[in-house]
This record gives structure tokens, sequence and C-alpha cells, in this order.
């Protein structure tokens, strides 16, 4: 029996770009970002004027204007736009989320604007501004630490807390320390080293220096947390992959009345010695799942936001982490 069901006829989705200026950054230089969006759905697009017109399935055409349409309010509101966004605003909007919503969330505003780039790096974002503790955990490349550098100085020109605290854990340096020329301080300095770059990248050097000098910003090595009980401080603790079960207690323990802790790690980089003891990163979330004020956020490679080719590297780890984990099943 014959089918006389016909197809559905292509939708056709129109969008009236307001302005030449508006229309030059939307499509990019030599209509490359409009290429990139045509060749990441199923629809032709046709620009005349000032006007686009997606032709293709209803669904995927709708999308598309959608896209288009978050493309301009982002223009309209002083963002520019090139590869790397575009390329994150489509993967937004196949998971049907809406661009705009993570990209003009301001987190700090001075030497450099920071926001979120990705819907996971808005998720970490509104987790530490909403729990009294939040643990990032993701690999390299994901804003983990810098994002949570920027919402400590945030959170001090807003004068919510009074100091931030930045500790990491000197692992790698294990018990050579004494070998190494200077004070203690001078010793753990290169461990140190990440959390400076961000506080100078969001603030002028004689900035962090004064702040530094008066203790309203201390940079510490994780053995300097014990002991203490940290009151209207933004404590983040950086590289936790590296602190062991007892450590990790101890550093959560410092919390004190008017304070906020951001744990950060990357769960594939520990460097504890094998054998000898366990990531406190690893256990704390069976530890303490399900106690209210606490947020664990996971990050992945969709988050990174370095060079594109980072991305790649992670999701080749990942691939080949799960090879190797099928083939030592018995």
């Amino acid at each position: 029996m014959p089918n006389n069901v016909a197809s559905p006829s292509p939708t056709q989705v129109k969008i009236l770009v307001p302005g030449n200026h508006l229309m030059v950054g939307l499509l990019g230089q030599r209509d490359e970002l409009l290429r990139l969006v045509e060749g990441s759905f199923p629809v032709e697009i046709h620009v005349r004027g000032n006007e686009i017109t997606v032709t293709g399935d209803a669904t995927e055409a709708e999308r598309v204007g959608r896209l288009f349409e978050e493309m301009v309010l982002l223009l309209e509101q002083g963002h520019s736009l090139d590869r790397e966004g575009v390329g994150r605003s489509i993967e937004m909007l196949k998971a049907d989320q809406r661009p705009s919503d993570v990209l003009t969330t301001e987190v700090l505003r001075g030497r450099r604007s920071v926001r979120p780039k990705t819907s996971g790096q808005k998720r970490y974002v509104d987790a530490v501004r909403d729990h009294t503790v939040t643990f990032a955990i993701g690999p390299a490349g994901t804003g983990k630490s810098y994002l949570a550098v920027a919402l400590a100085v945030q959170a001090l020109q807003a004068k919510e807390i009074h100091r931030i605290i930045l500790t990491r854990p000197a692992v790698e340096a294990g018990e050579r320390l004494g070998f190494l020329p200077g004070d203690i301080l001078a010793k753990v300095d290169p461990y140190l080293r990440p959390l400076y770059d961000a506080l100078y990248d969001m603030l002028e050097p004689e900035v962090v220096a004064r702040l530094m000098e008066r203790g309203t910003i201390e940079v510490a090595p994780l053995a300097f947390m014990r002991g203490r009980t940290l009151n209207d401080s933004f404590i983040i603790l950086d590289e936790a992959q590296n602190t062991t079960p007892e450590q990790m207690k101890m550093f959560l323990t410092r919390l004190g009345f008017g304070s906020r802790i951001v744990v950060t790690g990357d769960v594939t980089q520990i460097d504890l010695p094998d054998g000898r003891h366990r990531s406190g990163l690893l256990v704390v979330r069976d530890v303490l799942e399900g106690i209210p004020g606490l947020a664990f956020v996971e990050l992945g490679s969709r988050d990174v936001v370095r060079h594109q080719i980072v991305q790649a590297i992670v999701d080749a780890y990942d691939r080949n982490e799960q090879v190797d984990a099928r083939q030592q099943r018995p």
C-alpha cells in the first residue's frame, strides 16, 4: 500500500538584527561565526541585509533562531563573540540552557572582569554564593581556583568578609623542604604561586602587596592552618586532592563564624605517596554527604576554558582510564 503521508515541509525562522554593527559582530570576520553555527546544526542559514533566515526541521530551526537571539543579546550587553564563546553557546543551547544566563553573570568587576564561561562554571559560582562550604572537583583548566579567588576578592570588596586566606598542601616537597634555601614561606612559595598569579590578575600589584602586609590577604601552606579558628574569612584550599583525610578534617574544622570555605581539586592528579595515604578529597564526600550548607560541584571537560586542545586531552585521558579500568576487572 503506498505511503501517502507527506513529509513535513521545512520551517523557516527569521531573525531581524537591529543595526549593522551587531550584524558584523554576529557573523564574525569573513562570516566565520555564521559558518560555525551552520556547521553545528542540520539547517540552512541565509543572510540578507539585517535579516537572518534559518530553514530546516522545526525543532532545529527554532533552536538556531534562539541561538542567534542569545548572541544578539550578548552583543547588546557589550560582550564580544569569538569561535570559542560561540562554540560554548552552541553546547548550552543543545542542552536547553540559555547562554545569556551564564555569560552575563558577573563574578568580579575591576582590573579584569570575571564571569563564568560555561554552565558548569555558573553552577559552581552559584553554589559558592549559596553555601558555607563548597567542594569543586574537576580537571585542569576548568577555572576552579581562578573563580574561587575572584569570588573571594568580590566578597572582600563588598565587605562581606574581612580576610582572604589561600592555602595549598606542599606535598611534592615532602621532607626535602629543609634542604631548600630561605625560611618556610620562601620554601613553599613555588607551590602557592598559582594563587598569587590569580590575585595579581585581578588586583593591581601594589594593592595586593598592601593587603598582604596588613594580613587582609594571607597565602600560607596548609600546615599553618592547624590550631586556628578563622572568623569572617573567605578560605580557599587549592589542590585538595593532595591532602590526607586527617588534613582535610583539620582544615574544615578551622571554619569560624561569618566565614566561607571553597575546596578545589582534581582527583586524577593525586601526588600522595602510593600506598601511604588516601586522598582526603576522595574520602570527604562519603563522610559529609547530606550535611546542610555543603555543596559538591563536578566540573568536566566541557568546562575547560583553556586552549581547545586541552579539552580534547582531558577527554582522551578519561577514555584511556576507562579502558584500563575495564581491562583490570577480573
